[in-house]
């Protein structure tokens, strides 16, 4: 059973990276780190037979404790070179001028020589050391393991909750919805509670997904709500999470309909709480699945649809599903865990395996739960240890978790041409498809912009492998051990000013995160103590801690790669240090309403990978936003005086994603915007000044005349509340006919037509409309997008009369498309 997960690879790699040999001359320390590498080498070769054998041996998971914290700290050294090299390109890219050196202060190479070669020492012998206890041990070199299961990545992200998915649950399913039927019969204004009460995996959500999803009870309640609360949740944000639920539904009734003014959303509001706070209880008992839907359920997520072809496998899936007791996550873990894999050998080794016969392992479930997670790949393994930071029913975005996993260099790829934004994202697909998130919501119609949470047993589990090395500080919390890697202050306790003994060996420390309510302020003097004291910090969670200043101390966290700063209201200015952050690659600053300006000197985070912004700027000209060469994703939003962005956007040639939303004075996009090549992703919304045709086809524009034969290769575009818009712009889409894949239009109340040459995008899959009431007809040859899978169209009454089947004048343009959803009714036009 494989207990942990360690950096040797990582350190390994960068031991033998070209892009160390010219600072490992320059401080002389070659021999020892050549030396440091055969040891880590023969080290590496014996670790999997420790893991496995440590369960049984305290010394030995003792000595494997040592080990990876001699790996950490080896990493936070080499980190110092990275730092370094950083610094000096940087320096050769600009000029060295006096006022260029003060800025990033004078860094002496002799005394950085002189350090470095004594830290690389003490870590040299700390591995000796480490090495030499090895042999107490009886270890057998294994660089592979045979025996494991190994789970090709797949492509599925499918983890929504559907009828057809879930086995064994129709009886309980009609009995709780006949429950919920007589408690809301009658005039009575009470409050009826039915609780669904089982061990942790039963499937109590997923049964409750299917009855809050149910036609019936759809039809029968006017609102539904969903949300889940946990034992640390306060009666205000239990109510809070209750209003933003109603506004939400409200809101996603009228994204097609129209807008509604104020009257008429605080009208609606009131009807929807008028509810009465009396009642009674009525108790519903979960028990385990019968083991012929058990059964079902694993050959289901094993073989899909191929289960006759290998029935040699049968008797032994049978043997495994009864040591899951009954439990349907058990079940599903276990069934997608062999997916796909037809050697008899795996499957006798996840019935055999030792993990089924543990005391400490008094579950199914967590057994089941647990091998699921050993027979993980390392990388993957790691991204979900690293999730256990986070608190329990914490909502993730797939965007933000990829650039914590990035942060934290979790993202591996043999690939160099492929993009750590991809990588990661692989990584979370994978992790999906084998359940270890759940209550998957995608946030824009065709967008990979999704948010998720992760099961509470999973989360158990992930804390149970990190061990040691995450810690959640509550008012119980004495001290912090100095194991400690990772931080998590939970609300009541991050606005108090006593916990300076709690703060006085952060030396380790790697993460730092403010689980904070809206309430809650947390205290300015405790955040600077937290940053003053983390030498090695690689990521810092502020957002919404309310912060009313930026400390100046940011500017000495030179390893941090995420800096969160967002939905601090009151921040009005960034302290010039923040500048001197070479390795972020994370900075988001959205939701900062009062924050007056961007430092110019932003232009030396070279690193600097995504930016979110808000400020009160009227233009970004002189921001040096243009001249971040690494900038992948540039998001700007809320920014109500901003006018103007910034010319030469085409220098952020590695740009992929442009999002801007809520600006509604910017009145066009610069020009160069065309000449974006990198460009995937274009996200506008509620701009309702921009004029996209503006200024756009103008020739002769200076230096970027010779490049008019560069443009954008779009996937996705979605345009949203653009009052301007009359079309689509040629520039928008020109180049884009082989790649785009999503287009979305909404709230566009002037928008007349599509492009005619929509019929050469070969590759659209995606089509909604929304709320464009002037758009009364398709293009001609619409029928020659044979790749069309998915059309909406909702708030368009003369196009959607046309597209009515089956007479309908557009309905033979539409007729190929699998999914057509028109004006909220759902169409198969195999039924035409």
């Amino acid at each position: 059973m494989v207990e942990s997960y360690f950096p040797i690879e990582k350190l390994l790699e960068k031991l033998g990276s070209f892009a160390y040999e010219e600072l490992l001359l320059f401080c002389g320390v070659k021999n020892d780190l050549q030396k440091l590498k055969e040891t880590l080498t023969t080290v590496k070769s014996v670790v999997l037979d420790a893991e496995e054998k440590q369960i049984h041996n305290h010394r030995l998971s003792d000595w494997l404790g040592k080990l990876k914290d001699a790996c950490y700290d080896a990493e936070d050294v080499l980190d110092e070179f990275e730092v370094e090299d950083l610094r000096r390109q940087v320096m050769k890219q600009r000029s060295i001028g006096r006022k260029f050196r003060n800025f990033f202060g004078c860094s002496n190479p002799i005394a950085f020589r002189f350090r470095m070669g004594h830290q690389i020492k003490k870590i040299r012998e700390r591995f000796d050391e480490i090495a030499k206890l090895r042999g107490e041990f009886n270890l057998i070199e294994r660089l592979d393991d045979h025996r494991r299961v190994v789970h090709k990545e797949r492509e599925s992200t499918h983890s929504f909750v559907l009828s057809s998915d879930i086995i064994g649950r129709d009886k309980d399913r009609e009995k709780i919805i006949e429950l919920l039927m007589q408690a809301s019969s009658g005039e009575s204004e009470t409050l009826s509670v039915i609780p669904i009460v089982g061990i942790g995996g039963l499937g109590k959500t997923a049964l409750a997904q299917l009855v809050f999803n149910d036609q019936r009870v759809e039809e029968h309640f006017e609102l539904k709500i969903w949300m889940r609360v946990f034992e640390d949740f306060g009666g205000r944000q239990i109510m809070r999470e209750i209003m933003e639920s109603i506004i939400v539904q409200i809101m996603r009734k009228c994204v097609f309909l129209g807008d509604l003014n104020t009257q008429q959303l605080q009208r609606i509001l009131r009807d929807h709480l008028n509810m009465g706070t009396r009642g009674g209880t009525i108790g519903y008992n979960l028990q385990g699945l019968p083991f012929e839907d058990c059964l079902s359920l694993f050959m289901k997520c094993a073989f899909k649809e191929e289960r006759d072809k290998h029935p040699n496998l049968i008797k032994i899936g049978e043997e495994i599903v009864k040591k899951c007791g009954g439990i349907p996550l058990a079940v599903r873990a276990l069934g997608s865990l062999l997916c796909g894999k037809t050697d008899k050998r795996n499957w006798e080794y996840v019935r055999d395996i030792e993990i089924w016969q543990l005391e400490q392992m008094d579950t199914g479930i967590l057994r089941a739960l647990r091998l699921s997670y050993d027979q993980l790949p390392p990388h993957l393994k790691q991204c979900v240890a690293y999730c256990s930071i986070f608190p329990k029913g914490y909502q993730f975005y797939g965007d933000s978790l990829v650039q914590f996993w990035m942060a934290h260099g979790l993202l591996q790829s043999h690939n160099k041409k492929e993009e750590l934004d991809d990588i990661g994202m692989r990584y979370l697909k994978e992790l999906l498809s084998r359940f270890f998130f759940q209550d998957l919501s995608f946030g824009m119609l065709g967008m990979e912009t999704f948010s998720f949470k992760m099961h509470d047993l999973m989360h158990d589990l992930s804390l149970l492998v990190a061990k040691d090395e995450f810690l959640v500080v509550n008012s119980d919390c004495q001290f912090i051990p100095k194991k400690v890697r990772h931080l998590s202050f939970v609300a009541a306790n991050a606005s108090r000013n006593d916990f300076s003994s709690l703060l006085s060996d952060l030396g380790r420390v790697r993460t730092i995160f403010f689980s904070t309510d809206d309430d809650e302020k947390t205290s300015q003097s405790f955040i600077e103590s937290c940053i003053s004291k983390s030498q090695f910090l690689r990521v810092l969670d502020l957002s919404g801690s309310a912060i009313e200043v930026c400390p100046r101390e940011m500017g000495n966290l030179k390893h941090t790669r995420y800096l969160d700063l967002s939905k601090n209201y009151k921040i009005k200015k960034l302290p010039k240090s923040i500048c001197e952050l070479q390795s972020l690659q994370t900075l988001n600053l959205a939701g900062c309403l009062e924050l007056e300006e961007l430092p110019k000197d932003i232009r030396y985070l070279v690193n600097l990978r995504l930016l979110a912004l808000t400020t009160k700027q009227k233009s970004l000209q002189e921001s040096g936003i243009r001249s971040l060469g690494s900038l992948r994703c540039l998001s700007i939003s809320s920014c109500w005086n901003l006018e103007h962005l910034f010319e030469e956007i085409d220098q952020l040639s590695v740009l992929r994603t442009l999002s801007i939303e809520s600006c509604p004075r910017l009145i066009s996009l610069p020009p160069a915007i065309k000449y974006l090549s990198s460009l995937e992703n274009l996200y506008l919304a509620s701009c309702e000044s921009l004029d996209l045709n503006l200024n756009m086809e103008m020739e002769g524009e200076g230096s970027h005349h010779d490049r008019k034969n560069t443009r954008p290769h779009i996937r996705r575009v979605f345009i949203k509340e653009i009052t301007q818009l009359l079309e689509l712009p040629q520039w928008l889409l020109q180049g884009s006919t082989d790649t785009l894949q999503n287009l979305l239009i909404l709230g566009c109340p002037n928008f007349m037509a599509l492009l005619e040459s929509l019929r050469n995008f070969e590759a659209l899959e995606v089509l909604v409309i929304g709320n464009c009431p002037k758009l009364s007809s398709l293009p001609e040859d619409m029928h020659h997008l044979t790749t069309l899978k998915s059309l909406a169209i909702a708030g368009c009454p003369a196009l959607s009369e046309r597209c009515k089947p089956p007479t309908g004048e557009d309905w033979p343009k539409i007729a190929h498309i699998p999914e057509i959803l028109l004006e909220g009714e759902m169409i198969k036009s195999s039924d035409y």
